[in-house]
């Protein structure tokens, strides 16, 4: 028995019986909610055991949890193909999407050596610009708007042959906006989501909602710089959205913790920009 097969027994002999209880004591409850999972795992493309198991006794259970919440979020906004397109968003989201990302583009060589300076060595880096609308590096003038829409601005650093396990974002209140700074010219640098490898090479833009099972690979013995924007959903009531992700901008740092606990995060002064600091 191998130890990926040993480790899915026992994450399953503590949900299975984990499950019965709240079953016993809160069923209405404990029904909604694998409802809800239910619903909210199957927006995956390409289903697969690995999918579904992580969804539910792995890195997916706190968006699993949140499921109730996110797909309340999907009632009121926008239609969510998945995998979007700059093409996809009103004008005011794409004008500032694009705003932001052509400053990247115009300041790439300047970025990128600021970056290296600050993050020598390492397996994984988050240069943090502004992460929920809080600001920590300063000395790009153009982020330091009062954004509407861009909600996080960052750019995560993959050391060589570094790549992230197959894993779920756990809310649903932003799109994951992607740039890589260098395309590698290789097939082995990409990103897979629904059964669909995009290769960096090929398109350096990548959009998505991050809560659907994704993976991020660098096979290639070079750093892999993207940029790592979150971007509040299209909805015809975006105010609600940003009121509602200030309310969970708590919750977002306790999940930034979980979540990006194999990341070095950055600031020019080398230290770690956690917004409840």
């Amino acid at each position: 028995m191998t130890r990926k097969q040993k480790k899915l027994i026992r994450r399953i002999a503590i949900a299975v019986p984990l499950a019965l209880l709240c079953l016993w004591l809160i069923p209405i409850v404990t029904i909604v909610w694998i409802a809800c999972g239910l619903i909210d795992v199957g927006r995956n493309k390409g289903k697969t055991q690995l999918m579904y198991s992580r969804y539910f006794t792995g890195n997916g259970i706190p968006t699993w949890l949140l499921s109730p919440f996110n797909l309340l979020i999907d009632l009121v906004s926008y239609r969510n193909p998945g995998v979007w397109r700059l093409e996809d968003f009103p004008a005011e989201w794409r004008a500032e999407i694009e705003t932001v990302l052509d400053t990247f583009r115009a300041r790439k060589s300047e970025i990128i050596a600021d970056i290296d300076s600050q993050f020598a060595e390492g397996r994984r880096g988050m240069y943090v610009y502004q992460w929920y609308g809080k600001r920590f590096v300063d000395n790009v003038p153009e982020f330091n708007h009062d954004f509407r829409y861009v909600k996080t601005i960052a750019v995560s650093v993959f050391s060589g042959k570094e790549s992230t396990t197959w894993h779920y974002g756990p809310l649903r209140l932003t799109l994951r906006v992607l740039l890589n700074l260098a395309p590698a010219d290789s097939d082995r640098v990409f990103i897979e989501c629904n059964g669909v490898k995009h290769l960096w090479r090929d398109d350096p833009l990548y959009i998505f909602d991050d809560t659907l099972f994704h993976q991020s690979v660098n096979e290639v013995d070079a750093r892999r710089y993207n940029v790592f924007m979150d971007v509040i959903r299209p909805s015809p009531v975006p105010g609600l959205l940003s009121t509602l992700l200030i309310g969970v901008s708590a919750l977002a740092d306790r999940l930034k913790a979980m979540f990006y606990k194999n990341w070095k995060m950055i600031d020019r002064r080398g230290g770690a920009p956690t917004p409840a600091e």
